[in-house]
């Protein structure tokens, strides 16, 4: 499993729940139709996807599969897009199509905080996958929201190539029993396929997707390859979709994806900041270097940018920590240094064990409040880069980087926790960063005693705990864990 993830990432604890719970401002209406929806699925077999490896009935939640289908449009410039992000398209052609959508919801509606998290499922490996319900489930799960992956993409569907060169039958291949039906006409129609999903979210007509749950905020969510486009849906769509009460554009690089579909990197495309929702923007280290310093933008009222020091596109704990954490103490484990680098992929270093983990849980429920509430999130500072033609992380004589969010895996680090990895590396090394653990004569001079380390370490926690870039329940676990190690 943690292969298939590798290749696939190419890519305050308070909760809002119950009646009681805030709404955000209204959607203006929206003249996206709402697709049929058929289901849930029950078989044969059960849903594809890379997401946990656990039964969600062991954490209070329940997984259905639905597919939606109708008529999606797809979309062409009016003019150049312009430097603002303020795309003016028109609609180009409609056609056909079936696809899915993977339900996670509370079990007890009471649990449920009233927002939807709506992840475009990447394909970049050729299988739908998670990537950020995997790196978040944990906090989404405590905090009750509901989850609903969206088979967006035609890779996805019908299989192909993926960007990484990797063959796929796709989900019709995969299980052609259960999907046979499914037809998907191409990723120019993916932008109206994923507001028609939020549309069937909204609007149940004879069936409710999330059981008769009532939601009052649906946020937008893609990592990776699903970042790029969710960048081209808030320029292009979102203007006229109002089906989104906000986005969150996980480690996005430069540029989007074309109104075609394919992917532009390398080009600029800022965020639009007229939206009037909030847009959320998460990068790492890897996704500085890879390009995303030329996206970069000053924060607004309604635009936010992290930047995580000590992080990498994907790490270990997406690789295989994410797949089993049922939440329960143990996960913490990510603050800890691996020795044994993916030699399946030629990595000669130790994947990135950085904190991206648990600094995303307080970004999500940032956002949400952010959302719901209209309380922005902090403002974060930028990682300090080294310029030059090709930009590089500034970083202090241990290795590790300068500036951007901090935590106590940086301020206090037993290992160089690195976005890049040695050079020669492959791709799929390069995008899970490093983890070079510091020698014990190093350890020693840091942290005479162990003792010593915990103080720091507790110290390091609370500073970002303060600064809101760390939930306090997750600093708990992570100081047990560094009270539990045997630093130096």
């Amino acid at each position: 499993m943690a292969t298939v993830v590798v290749a696939a990432m190419l890519v305050g604890t308070a909760t809002m729940a119950g009646a009681s719970s805030p709404s955000p401002r209204a959607l203006a209406p929206s003249k996206v139709p709402v697709p049929t929806v058929e289901g849930p699925i029950r078989g044969p077999g059960t849903p594809s996807i890379i997401a946990s490896s656990f039964s969600l009935t062991k954490v209070g939640y329940s997984a259905q599969e639905y597919f939606i289908s109708g008529s999606a449009t797809s979309y062409r410039a009016v003019a150049a897009p312009p430097a603002n992000g303020r795309w003016k398209v028109t609609a180009a052609s409609k056609a056909k199509y079936k696809t899915r959508i993977l339900v996670y919801r509370p079990s007890d509606p009471k649990r449920f905080n009233g927002t939807v998290i709506v992840e475009w499922l990447n394909v970049s490996a050729g299988s739908d996958t998670g990537p950020d319900w995997i790196g978040d489930h944990t906090e989404l799960i405590k905090q009750g929201f509901a989850w609903v992956g969206v088979s967006a993409q035609a890779l996805g569907v019908n299989g192909g190539s993926s960007v990484l060169g990797l063959g796929t039958s796709g989900l019709k291949g995969s299980n052609p029993p259960r999907y046979a039906t499914l037809h998907h006409p191409g990723d120019a129609y993916s932008y109206d396929i994923f507001s028609q999903a939020a549309q069937a979210i909204w609007h149940p007509r004879h069936l409710s997707v999330l059981g008769g749950l009532k939601p009052k905020a649906l946020i937008a969510d893609g990592e990776s390859q699903s970042a790029f486009f969710l960048t081209t849906y808030i320029d292009a769509l979102a203007p006229a979709a109002h089906v989104f009460n906000g986005y969150m554009i996980h480690s996005r690089w430069s540029g989007g994806a074309s109104l075609t579909g394919a992917l532009a990197l390398g080009t600029v495309e800022p965020f639009r900041t007229d939206l009037g929702r909030p847009v959320m923007a998460f990068e790492t280290e890897t996704d500085l270097t890879m390009g995303y310093v030329r996206d970069r933008q000053p924060d607004t009222t309604s635009f936010r940018d992290w930047e995580v020091a000590g992080t990498a596109h994907a790490d270990d704990y997406t690789a295989s920590v994410g797949l089993s954490d049922t939440g329960k103490p143990g996960a913490a484990e990510a603050i800890l240094t691996h020795d044994s680098p993916f030699t399946a992929f030629g990595c000669t270093t130790a994947l990135n064990s950085g904190p991206q983990h648990w600094v995303l849980d307080a970004a999500i429920s940032d956002l949400n409040r952010w959302v719901r509430t209209g309380t922005a999130p902090p403002h974060a500072p930028r990682l300090d880069l080294v310029a030059g033609a090709t930009p590089t992380i500034k970083r202090d004589a241990l290795g590790n980087a300068l500036g951007g969010i901090r935590t106590p895996e940086l301020d206090v680090p037993t290992a160089v926790l690195s976005g890049d990895a040695p050079a020669g590396s492959s791709l799929t090394c390069k995008l899970f960063g490093s983890t070079v653990p510091f020698t014990t004569a190093t350890l020693t001079s840091l942290y005479p005693t162990h003792a010593a380390y915990v103080t720091k370490f507790d110290q390091a926690a609370g500073r970002a705990v303060k600064a809101g870039f760390l939930l306090p329940a997750d600093a708990t676990q992570i100081e047990a864990a560094a009270a539990g190690s045997n630093t130096p």
